[in-house]
Formats: C-alpha cells, sequence, structure tokens
C-alpha cells in the first residue's frame, strides 16, 4: 500500500532515554492516516508493530511482517500496550503495516527510542 505524503508514526511514552519498570507502557502515535484493524482493506490506514530490540534494516519490508517476540502485532487497531521487558537496555520503534501486516511503501517508521528497565 502507498503511504500517505506526510504520515509519520511516533511514540509518545516512554520518552527516548527512561528509565521505566516492568510492565512498561508503551503509547503509539500516528499522523495522517487512520488505524484500522487487520483484515481492513481500507485506503489511508495501517496498524501499528512494535519493534522490540529490532533494526528496521533487518526486515523485508515488502513482505509479511512475521509476529515475534521481537516484532508485536497490534491488528486490532490498538494504539498502547503494557508489556513485560527484562531488566536492562531496549530499544523500541513503531512500524506501521497496511491489512495484511505488510509495511507501506516507502515505510511509514517512529525514531528508535532507547529505555532502561530497571
Amino acid at each position: 500500500s502507498a503511504a500517505p505524503e506526510g504520515a509519520t508514526a511516533y511514540i509518545v511514552s516512554p520518552a527516548d532515554g527512561a528509565t521505566v519498570t516492568s510492565p512498561v507502557t508503551i503509547v503509539f502515535g500516528l499522523e495522517g492516516m487512520g488505524i484500522a484493524p487487520a483484515g481492513s482493506d481500507l485506503d489511508g490506514t495501517g496498524h501499528h508493530h512494535l519493534l522490540i530490540n529490532t533494526d528496521l534494516s533487518a526486515i523485508d519490508v515488502d513482505a509479511a511482517l512475521p509476529a515475534t517476540d521481537q516484532i508485536v502485532h497490534f491488528g486490532g487497531g490498538q494504539t498502547q500496550v503494557s508489556t513485560e521487558l527484562p531488566a536492562g537496555t531496549h530499544t523500541l520503534q513503531l512500524l506501521l503495516g497496511n491489512w495484511s501486516h505488510v509495511p507501506h511503501d516507502p515505510p511509514i517508521a517512529s525514531k528508535v527510542i532507547a529505555i532502561k528497565v530497571d
């Protein structure tokens, strides 16, 4: 699916560099598009995928995203999650997928943030 010009995904919270405790509540943001559940083929929409300790360059953005512990799907249209993360430093990034979990073209991804879990 083509990405609308100017569409932006971002992580509302936690802030980059934050020290948090588990479970970590992560709030997703999106501008210039709407959220629709997986399976809903609607123009200008998608749903979030959370990349945990995963580099976007290692992902095939031309194929459906796999569901793993490091690529978490939010196909119900969720805009936040509370998740258990082990103590240590973790990177987080959002990647929007279309109705069939394929990233848009070009991919709509947030900036990578790093958090420390105590």
